[in-house]
């Protein structure tokens, strides 16, 4: 398997939740443990290193063995300022780090070849993941050479990822859908309402992947 020391993941949780009716969703428990945990335990093995990208008080993610940053000065800029925050991390942290691979924290169910797959497809630009004809601009990959790209966007007060994404050229890569004791699980499923909550809940007690 090629090194994967190059990429930094990162978790991006900068969310409010308001759709879930605030509190933080990624604490919310699927089959007893938080969705966070789920998302960590998949995406850990996929990168080098890993981080978690949140706002407001970071201790309470301490639990959950991670390292954390704050979504720089603008976190109200949506999910291109954690991704920039990331950028700039690595910059004084990992300088090794060659590409920044994002998935959003309320995603339970991503495939094991996610980070793979974008990679090996990316040629040398970006790359995000796409299931059942829909693009997933959070979950991607992006050298970090676009990150000036990232900041002139901000700067303009654009704040849309796949907006960005276009702009860049990205590559869409598709991902088959999983399946859970015969019915389908997209596995970009992410959890923003409470019923999404409980169809999670539900595809996981059915699926043999835990």
């Amino acid at each position: 398997m090629p090194s994967t020391d190059h990429i930094l993941g990162v978790i991006l949780a900068g969310g409010r939740s308001q759709r879930f009716g605030g509190g933080d969703k990624t604490l919310a428990e699927i089959d007893g443990r938080p969705i966070l945990s789920r998302v960590i335990a998949r995406f850990r093995p996929q990168v080098g290193r890993l981080i978690l990208s949140v706002n407001g008080d970071a201790q309470r993610f301490a639990g959950f063995d991670i390292e954390t940053i704050t979504d720089g000065e603008s976190p109200e800029s949506g999910p291109l300022s954690g991704i920039l925050a990331a950028m700039d991390w690595a910059r004084e942290h990992d300088p090794g780090t060659r590409l920044i691979a994002t998935v959003s924290g309320d995603v339970p169910f991503l495939p094991p070849d996610l980070v793979q797959r974008l990679d090996a497809t990316r040629k040398e630009g970006v790359a995000i993941a796409e299931s059942a004809g829909r693009r997933h601009p959070t979950i991607a990959i992006w050298p970090t050479t676009v990150r000036q790209s990232i900041a002139d966007a901000l700067a303009r007060g654009a704040r849309g990822v796949d907006r960005l994404a276009t702009d860049l050229e990205a590559v869409a890569v598709s991902f088959p859908m999983g399946d859970s004791s015969g019915m389908e699980i997209d596995p970009f499923f992410n959890v923003n309402t409470r019923d999404d909550l409980e169809t999670a809940r539900f595809l996981a007690d059915k699926s043999t992947e835990g």
